[in-house]
């Protein structure tokens, strides 16, 4: 962001951007930029409660410690807070957006969520008068790098992901990545916005791609499918679903076709229909130009909340995902190299009411097990859950079986 600033004469900010102060945890670091000609605060918060300050950015991160305590200084003593800070949003963005609307000043987030893509923007202004019923998207370019990466080379997971550390698309400790959870803290911002509805993180489920292996992908590439992790946000009758999980998207489908590191969000609503905006979703430029998109803003007098809702707006709450939800499914077994191995397994599926609608089997491998995939027919997800309670009872089971629920292209 500072490198932006120092050559803001060649962007189209409205007005001109002063640096009066910087802090971070360290000052001796080593960074790409020179900050000995600007103030140090050894302390964001005092940085925030400074008089000269008009803006607060932060760029800290974590959902509490300095980084939550730095922007309530903020808003308390009056500051436009501009933030990339998706934990903090996710688990406190509904207080502090109180606290901005309190003090009269603006709390944007533009950063925290898909870096360079504009989605905050576009769903609480551009689509303002659009009625959302779905928010869904690849959120993780990590992710969506290694399922994609995995396919294309048929190397490893373990394999793909030291790749992705060492180009820097991968964090040295990836688990917030890969379980899901960094996805799942902009799903939360996005179907607050999206559904005016008041965040609670609580209610979001979430899984990763930690648990999805080269023979899933490559099986599921063979019946047509690809495997993406999908962060989503659903309103229904009962309230707003939020969830993250691996997902089988049919090859045509929009989100299918993006791979990489590429984040991408589709926007489906009355009476626009589906909108779709991919782009870089992480990374120093993507960040700080989203960031600068902010500033930008703040040269507009008009405030609007945080969520961007009003008195007038229905607030809807969030809500645990459905339980017994109708969908196609793909499920992938390993079975033991033996007569009858595979008739047990259907006749299992169907004693649930469970259909299959197409089925791939290789060879048995060197250790005897077969991999079978299937593609059922729509059915609930608890016919499902109770033929895999049968199928755990089968002796020729190698090992635990892959669930993924199935989104055809619409």
């Amino acid at each position: 962001m500072i490198e932006l600033v120092e050559r803001q004469d060649k962007l189209r900010l409205p007005g001109v951007v002063e640096i009066t102060g910087v802090s971070a945890r360290s000052q001796s670091r080593n960074r790409p930029v020179d900050t000995d000609k600007y103030r140090w605060f050894d302390d964001a918060a005092t940085l925030a409660e400074d008089p000269d300050v008009d803006v607060f950015v932060e760029l800290i991160g974590g959902s509490d410690g300095p980084a939550k305590f730095a922007v309530e200084s903020a808003l308390k003593a009056g500051k436009h807070v501009i933030t990339a800070n998706k934990a903090l949003m996710a688990k406190h963005g509904m207080a502090l957006a109180a606290l901005a609307e309190e003090k009269g000043v603006d709390l944007l987030f533009e950063a925290a969520v898909a870096g360079g893509i504009p989605v905050v923007r576009v769903l609480r202004d551009s689509l303002a008068g659009v009625e959302i019923k779905r928010v869904a998207g690849i959120l993780n370019g990590t992710c969506n790098y290694l399922t994609t990466s995995m396919l294309e080379t048929g190397r490893s997971y373990d394999e793909v992901l030291a790749e992705a550390q060492k180009l820097g698309y991968a964090e040295a400790d990836p688990t917030l990545d890969v379980s899901g959870m960094d996805a799942a803290h902009k799903a939360a911002i996005l179907s607050a916005i999206a559904f005016s509805a008041d965040l609670d993180f609580s209610k979001v489920k979430v899984s990763g791609v930690d648990g999805i292996d080269l023979l899933d992908l490559k099986l599921a590439d063979r019946l047509g499918l690809r495997i993406k992790l999908i962060a989503e946000g659903l309103l229904t009758e009962d309230g707003v679903v939020c969830r993250v999980e691996p997902m089988a998207l049919s090859a045509n489908h929009p989100l299918a076709r993006v791979n990489g590191s590429l984040n991408t969000v589709r926007i489906e609503g009355d009476p626009v229909g589906a909108i779709t905006l991919t782009g870089p979703g992480a990374g120093a430029g993507p960040t700080a130009s989203a960031v600068m998109g902010d500033v930008a803003k703040l040269f507009r007098p008009a405030i609007r909340p945080a969520f961007g809702r009003a008195e007038h707006h229905v607030a809807r709450p969030f809500v645990a995902a459905m339980g017994d939800e109708t969908s196609a499914f793909f499920l992938r077994v390993r079975l033991a190299d033996q007569p009858g191995a595979l008739a047990a397994l259907t006749e299992a599926l169907a004693a649930e009411g469970v259909s299959v609608n197409q089925l791939v089997q290789d060879s048995a491998d060197d250790s005897g097990a077969s991999p079978v995939a299937i593609v059922t027919h729509r059915c609930p997800r608890s016919h499902m859950q109770a033929a895999l309670t049968r199928l755990g009872k089968l002796t020729m089971l190698i090992d635990a079986p892959r669930l993924i629920r199935i989104e055809t292209a619409s």
